[in-house]
């Protein structure tokens, strides 16, 4: 492992775009449904009436947070204030369309982290898997991968918690603590801008960016809102070269 995992004792990741190919089904079924609702309810200013972009509309305003809060949050870059009954309508939509997707096929882990998964095991240290999805356990489970992990906080039990979501490191401390561990000896992984930055709010010890999307400015992006490094794929923190390179 690259000399900067060496230094926590415990590792935090995110579900969704982080360890198993899933996020880019979130974006599609929030893309039906916001698309639906725009139409249904345009906003004044005609340049705000575009679709919702699945990559950089889902990265800005979606990914990472709870249905509503990303609902939320994306009307409200429209202009949008919409009735609180119409929001969670759209909110349920994506959630049935998600649903009906993820039925229809499983979605695999990345290899690249199933590789750095079992290589963490092997140091002996312990591992938490966080989500805002209530799918989390579901999509572990599916991709062969949940019996990695000593701790899992899902949807569900962040509901249950009553634990506020990304930015707000409530999520990432909550699983830190089931692994008895403070946030300042462990480490976070993530993709979205929210959740890097919930890692830095949250005083992690390092707070990795993962950028699946490669775009111009998405790395940097990660790297402004609180990632310490920035890989494409977390093989690459398994890379004797990276090793080297650090140090």
């Amino acid at each position: 492992m690259i000399a900067a995992l060496r230094t926590v004792e415990a590792v935090v990741f995110d579900t969704d775009g982080v360890i198993t190919d899933s996020a880019r089904l979130h974006a599609a079924a929030w893309k039906t449904a916001f698309d639906t609702c725009l139409r249904d309810h345009p906003p004044t200013d005609p340049e705000l009436r575009r679709p919702f972009d699945a990559r950089d509309d889902y990265l800005r305003y979606v990914d990472g947070k709870s249905r509503m809060d990303g609902a939320s949050s994306f009307f409200a870059s429209r202009g949008l204030q919409l009735p609180a009954d119409t929001v969670h309508a759209v909110a349920a939509s994506k959630e049935q369309l998600f649903t009906q997707r993820l039925r229809q096929g499983g979605i695999d882990a990345y290899p690249g982290t199933v590789r750095l998964l079992h290589a963490l095991r092997h140091e002996g240290l312990p591992l938490a898997a966080a989500s805002a999805s209530r799918h989390a356990g579901e999509l572990l489970a599916g991709a062969g991968v949940l019996d990695l992990f000593d701790a899992l906080v899902d949807g569900g039990e962040s509901a249950r918690l009553g634990l506020p979501g990304k930015p707000d490191p409530a999520l990432f401390l909550e699983a830190a603590r089931r692994l008895g561990m403070p946030a300042s000896r462990a480490a976070v992984v993530e993709d979205a801008l929210a959740g890097v930055e919930a890692g830095r709010r949250g005083g992690f010890g390092l707070v990795i960016g993962v950028d699946r999307t490669a775009g111009p400015d998405s790395g940097a992006a990660l790297l402004r809102h609180g990632a310490d490094l920035v890989v494409r794929d977390l093989a690459d923190l398994l890379d004797d070269r990276a090793d080297d390179e650090k140090e």
